[in-house]
């Protein structure tokens, strides 16, 4: 919680420096030493301004403000433990600090005290004060979390999301958040249906995840032997079997693969993402009028299928109509103008009918976009995610 405390700094000093205005009122003393303990803080010596409030506390053990800016201070510097009194007895002698009561229950928090602590969050977390707001959300997370509350948890993190959408400390607390939820979800279900066909469904889902294919295929097998109209599962085992073919350079498996494609299409016959599948494996063994039937199937189910426009250009174009292929290209393009694979593939047919000018306007923005990519790569930018269905991709080799 460091980056917290950083940000909470402003809202600290300005409050000691209200504090130290209505404070010097008093004595011309009393003003030269909150003058000191204020640069102190100004300045972010901590040590220093911490050595001069504790003077402060006292000889002024009545003054609420005194105590409350030394339990600030002690927070800053993680001393939990002497902040928690010194905030304590401010609020004792002054009820009205509402911003040390929230410091309070974010040190209580901090010490494990979660129940003491919830009440203070909860009312931090309805704060109009944007970073108190945030400060508090992510205690309520911590606490929520150690008192098994993980349902309010999640609503917390939620929330936060939406708030903070582009926070990097929010969206490691919050993956840590629905990543144990998740956890304890699928724990449940164990607990409860460990024999159900969820149970089986969701352990095959987890080990395809994890590239723990053998594992993942036994599971969906279960999962139909259970239930063998279950949609979306012949598709699912179908992928698994033609990821672990990828991986073994297995003819077998592609051909089951295949096999598994053509069965979701007999339990859902809607299904665009496996007619797309077996078009791709038509169109990879050469056999295009096959793979042309079922791209156009896929795009009769589901017209936006951008990859699916791509592979039915690429088939046109073996099959010497690069005028039909056109247009499909123009679609995708119209999807997704930052996919490379359509700007290069559109400089092919844009070749193949003679259009000079627009192939190599076409080749500059794929080589644009490649460029790009490889950059995005090196530097880290964008890291790879799971497809739901193969990618159609350039062959370098022939690019120009």
């Amino acid at each position: 919680m460091n980056s917290l405390r950083q940000q909470f700094r402003r809202a600290l000093i300005v409050l000691c420096l209200l504090v130290c205005v209505s404070a010097a009122q008093e004595s011309a003393s009393l003003e030269e030493k909150y003058s000191r303990a204020q640069r102190a803080l100004t300045a972010g010596n901590y040590p220093e301004a911490e050595q001069a409030f504790e003077k402060l506390a006292q000889a002024n053990p009545g003054i609420a403000e005194i105590h409350s800016n030394l339990g600030l201070i002690y927070f800053e510097e993680r001393k939990f433990d002497q902040a928690v009194p010194e905030l304590r007895r401010a609020l004792k002698l002054k009820p009205s600090l509402s911003k040390s009561a929230t410091v309070l229950a974010m040190s209580l928090s901090e010490l494990g005290y979660y129940n003491e602590a919830l009440p203070g969050l909860e009312k931090g977390f309805q704060s109009s004060e944007t970073e108190i707001k945030r400060m508090c959300g992510l205690q309520l997370e911590r606490a929520y979390t150690a008192l098994q509350r993980d349902s309010k948890a999640v609503e917390v993190a939620l929330e936060l999301n939406r708030l903070y959408p582009d926070d990097p400390e929010v969206l490691y607390h919050n993956g840590k958040i629905f990543g144990n939820f998740a956890f304890l979800a699928m724990e449940r279900l164990a607990q409860v249906a460990p024999a159900s066909v969820w149970r089986h469904q969701a352990l095959a889902e987890a080990s395809e995840s994890q590239g723990s294919y053998d594992a993942a295929i036994a599971e969906y097998r279960q999962v139909l032997a259970m239930e063998p109209q279950r949609p979306g599962i012949h598709y699912r085992l179908g992928r698994t079997l033609l990821a672990r073919a990828r991986a073994t350079t297995s003819a077998e498996d592609r051909t089951a693969a295949a096999k598994e494609f053509q069965k979701e299409l007999e339990v859902d016959p809607a299904n665009a993402n496996s007619a797309y599948e077996l078009a791709e494996l038509h169109r990879n063994a050469g056999e295009f009028e096959e793979a042309e039937k079922y791209f156009e199937r896929a795009l009769q189910n589901y017209p936006q299928f951008e990859e699916a426009h791509l592979g039915l250009a690429a088939v046109l174009m073996s099959l010497q109509k690069p005028d039909l292929a056109l247009p499909h290209l123009k679609q995708a393009i119209s999807l997704n103008r930052e996919n490379e694979v359509s700007w290069y593939r559109l400089s092919q047919v844009e070749a193949a009918l003679g259009n000079s000018s627009e192939q190599r306007n076409a080749m500059a923005e794929f080589q644009r976009l490649h460029a790009q990519k490889i950059n995005q790569q090196e530097a880290g930018k964008k890291l790879p995610s799971p497809d739901e269905v193969t990618r159609q991709s350039v062959d370098l080799s022939t690019a120009q």
